[in-house]
């Protein structure tokens, strides 16, 4: 294991040591919200304190093995035993080694929640607004695959059954009512995505080459969420449009929210009643503001982290869709899959696991730096 890596672990010792005393205090017990802020600190510390002590034990099993296969070279029996419990003991270590970096990796608290993912046709027409159905439908296979909750936001259709502009909410279920990664997984997303195919209304069999673009953006935490001045706010309402269907209410039930000062804009038409679809519009609204509120302290820090996810500039090429090569490749990290039918059908797993690799070698490439 690496110096600096050792001297970041030792300090959990420590900081353990300096949380429990804390969290004995009577003032700290009685400040629910920073008692509850150092606990949760402190079962990460536990966590990490716990997983260091084993790989510390570890290191002296497979010292104390390998000085025993020195003194016993006569000994058949003792070298055998030695033999594999320096074999064991190298292999925990090793795994222990990959499970304690990941843990020193700085958390994004966001990475937990659930996501709002919008998706937007670009350059190339109605070939483009089919790409952007093609994505929203990934999407929503991947979502499946994962076991999570997905709905439809809102949506404004093209002629030939794509979308102009396509709004996802995507949260998990069960027990874990914080999203369960679902940000974490897809924020890699953001940014622009370019589809090299045949369009159904091109007669001649010729490539085009055609854009859309995606934002991921995670759902505030309402206690944690930015305050919004109602004052700055102006509220539209107008009938509900789209393909029909018995759920779409033919009153005045979509609501546009303004936010005045940005100028950023949300709606929503897909619920059954004007209040419910002004609250689902100003979770909206509210997600777009800290999100650019997230871009642009992105933008300050650009010279200092790689645009893996960048500064949410939606207009960067990050991802090319090769139909006629099967191929699918992400410009960020230089990966080329070729199984696109796959990931079209939602198998994004293998894209979504190196990006947050990449990303976690970044990150530990910068703590080793400023260690």
């Amino acid at each position: 294991m690496k110096p600096f890596l050792r001297q970041q672990l030792a300090r959990y010792a420590d900081r353990l040591g300096e949380l429990e005393f804390l969290l004995s205090r009577p003032d700290i017990m009685s400040d629910m919200a920073q008692f509850l802020k150092l606990s949760r600190e402190h079962t990460d510390v536990v966590a990490v304190a716990g997983r260091w002590l084993r790989y510390q034990q570890r290191e002296s099993d497979l010292a104390a093995a390998q000085d025993l296969l020195k003194d016993a070279a006569d000994d058949l029996e003792m070298t055998s035993m030695a033999q594999d419990e320096c074999a064991s003991a190298s292999a925990e270590l090793t795994q222990l080694e990959a499970e304690l970096q990941r843990m020193l990796l700085p958390k994004d608290p966001d990475d937990v929640r659930p996501a709002f993912v919008e998706i937007r046709a670009g350059t190339g027409g109605d070939e483009s607004a089919l790409f952007a159905a093609d994505l929203a439908r990934m999407y929503l296979r991947y979502a499946d695959r994962k076991g999570w909750k997905h709905e439809v936001m809102s949506e404004s259709a093209s002629e030939l059954g794509g979308y102009k502009e396509v709004v996802l909410r995507i949260e998990s279920q069960g027990s874990d009512a914080l999203g369960s990664g679902v940000y974490g997984a897809l924020k890699f997303e953001s940014g622009g995505h370019r589809v090299q195919r045949v369009p159904v209304t091109e007669t001649q069999g010729r490539i085009h080459t055609s854009a859309a673009t995606v934002a991921v953006l995670a759902e505030p935490d309402e206690a944690e969420a930015i305050k919004i001045n109602p004052s700055d706010l102006r509220i539209d309402t107008y009938r509900a449009s789209g393909a029909g269907g018995q759920h779409i209410n033919k009153t005045d039930s979509a609501v546009r929210i303004t936010h005045l000062p940005t100028g950023i804009v949300a709606e929503c038409q897909d619920g059954r009643s004007q209040h419910s679809n002004k609250a689902q519009a100003l979770r909206v609204l509210t997600a777009r503001i800290q999100e650019k509120d997230r871009s642009e302290r992105a933008a300050k820090d650009a010279a200092e982290r790689k645009s893996l996810v960048g500064s949410g500039d939606r207009s960067d090429r990050i991802r090319t869709y090769n139909f006629p090569q099967g191929r699918l490749t992400d410009h960020r990290i230089n990966l080329t899959l070729y199984k696109l039918l796959a990931i079209m059908e939602g198998d994004l797993d293998d894209v979504v696991g190196a990006l947050q690799a990449h990303e976690a070698a970044e990150q530990l490439a910068a703590l080793e730096l400023n260690a």
